[in-house]
């Protein structure tokens, strides 16, 4: 983490203004401590994302009203009733029983990988899904992991192509790695981790 408020205050405003206002950071506080929170908090931080229910319950515990507070990782079935009551946007919307369970808005994760190691709807399923679900705003992906930026614009590109002929205006894409291709290709949502907070890897989504 930055070791102060300043510092952080100064990439955060860097990266807004090179993504223009059309664009939300998410930041990504999967490896931010509880107490470093307020860190995020003093630095004007506004929307943060939890990769874990039981993490995101304790941060909003002590940090409630300082944030706007997004779910970005995968979330079990039985995990839903936490982001309802915390969250206001649900990025990894992807299987029928969480659909069932979910209450806020959602973003559906699509595969578009087709990695197994990965969560998300297989994109000829997604038709199918957003029947499941009436207040789904848009769509989310996780490209395969590279050096290279430009790999990722392919799967970025096609998930705006799949959000357009859906009629979706919502696109959760682009990390720390490749997130200046994500906006050049849509993206609404920006998910950054170490581009904020530097040297801690590339930060899950």
């Amino acid at each position: 983490m930055p070791t102060s408020a300043d510092a952080l205050r100064d990439r955060y405003e860097r990266v807004r203004e090179e993504i223009g206002s059309g664009v939300t950071v998410v930041v990504a506080t999967k490896y931010a401590s509880i107490d470093e929170l307020a860190l995020l908090a003093e630095a004007g931080i506004e929307t943060v994302g939890e990769n874990r229910a039981q993490d995101l319950e304790a941060k909003h515990a002590r940090y409630g009203g300082a944030f706007h507070w997004h779910f970005i990782g995968h979330l079990q079935s039985r995990k839903a009733k936490t982001v309802n009551e915390i969250c206001e946007l649900c990025h990894s919307l992807d299987s029928a029983s969480t659909a069932a369970r979910l209450t806020v808005p959602a973003l559906v994760e699509v595969n578009l990988s087709g990695e197994k190691s990965k969560s998300g709807v297989a994109p000829e399923e997604l038709p199918a899904f957003l029947e499941l679900y009436a207040d789904v705003r848009g769509l989310m992906t996780m490209p395969p992991f590279t050096d290279d930026p430009e790999a990722s614009r392919p799967y970025f590109r096609r998930l705006r192509e799949l959000a357009e002929a859906h009629g979706l205006r919502e696109l959760s894409m682009g990390t720390s790695q490749d997130y200046r291709v994500a906006v050049e290709e849509g993206a609404t949502y920006v998910r950054l981790g170490s581009t904020l907070f530097g040297g801690i890897g590339r930060s899950p989504e």
